[in-house]
């Protein structure tokens, strides 16, 4: 299965991030983005591809302990970026950040360690992407609005386990459908 770990902001966080999209998508050449639908908005700690179901239970028992060793941290979804010259439009994060940093090595650890294939280790960046492209779009307009952008900070006090399943209809514009297949608390325990 298809899988990653990842931070699931609460609801009232997203109606704050639906409320700002909504504005941007009124932007020239919205349309012409490929904006994710709210139920699969995620910060994404690790990303593990397909898993060989003999080694879910292995990263599911490592993630727990990345879990308990990690204790709850605060953050909120504030300004904006992109990745690949406007192919992907994103919100990123701030406050603790560096506890959320930590939680990604650790998930991406939990993964090695339970024998997921990893490929090279790649530096965390923090966010929540919104929209893509397939071409290079000029999105400055709305990494500009995104600037003033900060929701209200929470606590994270979990970290979930995510099946990505994705598109089959073919049909133009769906959107991969997101699971949370199981949840940690954070407890600081180490």
């Amino acid at each position: 299965m298809r899988l990653f770990a990842a931070v699931l902001p609460p609801e009232d966080v997203t109606v704050q991030l639906a409320a700002e999209v909504a504005r941007l998508r009124r932007l020239p050449g919205a349309d012409g983005l490929r904006w994710t639908a709210r139920p699969g908005w995620h910060l994404t700690l690790a990303f593990y591809g397909e898993v060989a179901d003999d080694l879910v239970p292995a990263l599911s028992d490592r993630l727990s302990r990345a879990a308990h060793r990690t204790s709850p941290f605060e953050l909120a979804l504030s300004g904006g970026g992109q990745f690949g010259h406007g192919r992907a439009l994103w919100t990123g994060a701030s406050g603790d950040t560096q506890a959320l940093r930590l939680l990604a090595d650790r998930t991406e650890s939990a993964a090695r360690k339970a024998g997921v294939p990893m490929g090279g280790h790649r530096r965390y960046k923090a966010h929540l992407t919104l929209a893509r492209s397939r071409d290079a779009v000029d999105v400055r307009p709305y990494v500009d609005q995104l600037g003033e952008f900060i929701s209200r900070t929470w606590t994270v006090a979990d970290l979930a386990l995510v099946r990505s399943n994705l598109p089959r209809s073919g049909v133009p514009g769906e959107q991969p459908r997101y699971e949370a297949v199981a949840r940690w608390a954070l407890d600081g325990a180490g």
